[in-house]
């Protein structure tokens, strides 16, 4: 946890720079440790261990913003280095668009989320590097055809603390584990497959310890013989693990530097019916125990469960204070914390089985969206779907469209989020989707 002297420097920090010239001032520190174990064919690879300790600072000086950080935690160092951050401030533009939030938007609480271990500190060097050699171990010696197979554990441990001029104080504490795993493999010619897996939680007892090696090298036996297949429109279904490059633009076009620039497809859409009905998504902060749950933003603006697309329908934006002030509007919070959406009734068989003719992306690779049309362009891979079966795998195929279109073309949502990921959505079916390859 923040030790009571940091928090008391906080405190002096805070009050020395409103004493110095500050109008406002928030003040923030964080603290925590880190391992890291890599094994590679078997041989630890890289072993790392850090811990942190800092302090940062944003200060609003004569319609000025400045933000600054240290290490240095010594109150003499302090009082320099914050005069400076001062006189610094004031060399900037004048925006006075950057301001504290109304303090009647701040969390006022102190319950507990559950999201830091107790055991953190009790687990030795022994059973982490154990653990990845572990996840190695199933990999290796399982073909001849493995050039490099790795497994790894990390762990994290991590405190904030922060405190605002017009009265904010809010604590967090949490940790997490992780076990990942990847493989590559001689192919075809000059082909070299390459696949991945991972688990990770905030407990101990919570992580996956077996499997994780055995299933990057299951995938990546899959992928051997990919290829392209023809082109033409296909349904599309999208593994949870990947979903990100179809949702992550969805999001983006919604924070208020997209809006407040005119570079979002979602501007002025605000209850309007933009996505399917099928679509209801919601922002839902408050799981215990479980990765993204926050009771406040990172400027300590309280979090609540709200929809951010009801049956299509956009019902909010991610508006900061700054872009609150530059738009003129009521900011909401700066970002969603564990994104939701009610399931389906199938697992990735079953949608499978469902599929006449489809493609099964499980990865993409590279491309690029347009922010302000929604028009897109990502390389993928996966499976041929063919009468309900896997037929062959295929890569260095693109998808093209627009996002919006894709997203109204939404036929069927799965019932398996990936359940380490903050984005807790599931596999995804859409219908009519453009693929390019032979």
């Amino acid at each position: 946890m923040i030790s009571d002297n940091n928090k008391k420097l906080a405190q002096w920090a805070l009050d020395y720079a409103l004493k110095k010239g500050c109008q406002a001032a928030r003040v923030k520190i964080f603290s925590g440790s880190k391992y890291d174990v890599e094994v590679r064919n078997m041989q630890i690879d890289k072993l790392l261990q850090a811990s942190e300790n800092s302090m940062v600072l944003h200060l609003f000086v004569d319609g000025r913003y400045g933000s600054f950080s240290t290490n240095r935690m010594d109150k003499k160092e302090l009082e320099k280095f914050i005069s400076n951050g001062i006189d610094s401030s004031r060399y900037l533009a004048e925006d006075k668009a950057r301001t504290l939030p109304d303090k009647s938007l701040y969390y006022n609480g102190n319950e507990d989320l559950q999201l830091y271990d107790s055991k953190f500190h009790s687990i030795g060097t022994d059973k982490k590097i154990e653990l990845a050699m572990q996840v190695c171990a199933e990999m290796m010696n399982k073909d001849e055809r493995i050039i490099s197979a790795t497994g790894s554990y990390d762990d994290r441990e991590y405190f904030s603390y922060q405190l605002s001029s017009n009265g904010f104080e809010g604590e967090t504490a949490s940790t997490s584990f992780g076990l990942n795993s990847s493989v590559s493999i001689k192919g075809d010619g000059d082909e070299r497959p390459e696949s991945w897996w991972y688990d990770s939680a905030l407990f101990f007892d919570d992580l996956i310890k077996e499997g994780i090696g055995t299933k990057s090298f299951e995938r990546v036996m899959q992928k051997l013989g990919q290829k392209k297949t023809k082109s033409g429109k296909y349904s599309m279904l999208v593994d949870s693990m990947v979903l990100g490059n179809v949702i992550r633009p969805i999001i983006s076009a919604l924070y208020g530097s997209s809006i407040q620039q005119k570079n979002s497809f979602l501007l002025n859409k605000l209850n309007e019916k933009v996505l399917g009905e099928n679509i209801t998504l919601i922002d839902d902060p408050h799981q215990p125990k479980t990765s993204g749950a926050r009771f406040f933003d990172d400027e300590g603006i309280a979090t609540k469960k709200q929809p951010i697309f009801e049956n299509g329908v956009l019902k909010t934006y991610f508006i900061d204070t700054y872009y609150g002030n530059k738009l003129e509007t009521a900011p909401t919070i700066d970002s969603p914390s564990i994104l939701t959406m009610q399931l389906g009734n199938k697992n990735i068989d079953q949608l499978i089985e469902t599929i006449e003719k489809g493609i099964y992306v499980t990865g993409f690779n590279g491309g690029n969206s347009n922010s302000s049309t929604g028009d897109f362009s990502f390389g993928i891979e996966g499976f041929l779907i063919e009468q309900g079966k896997r037929v062959q795998p295929v890569n260095e195929m693109n998808i093209t469209g627009n996002l919006l279109t894709l997203w109204n073309n939404l036929k069927e949502v799965g019932n398996d989020p990936f359940k380490p990921s903050r984005w807790k959505i599931p596999s995804l079916l859409f219908e009519g989707v453009d693929f390019s390859g032979l």
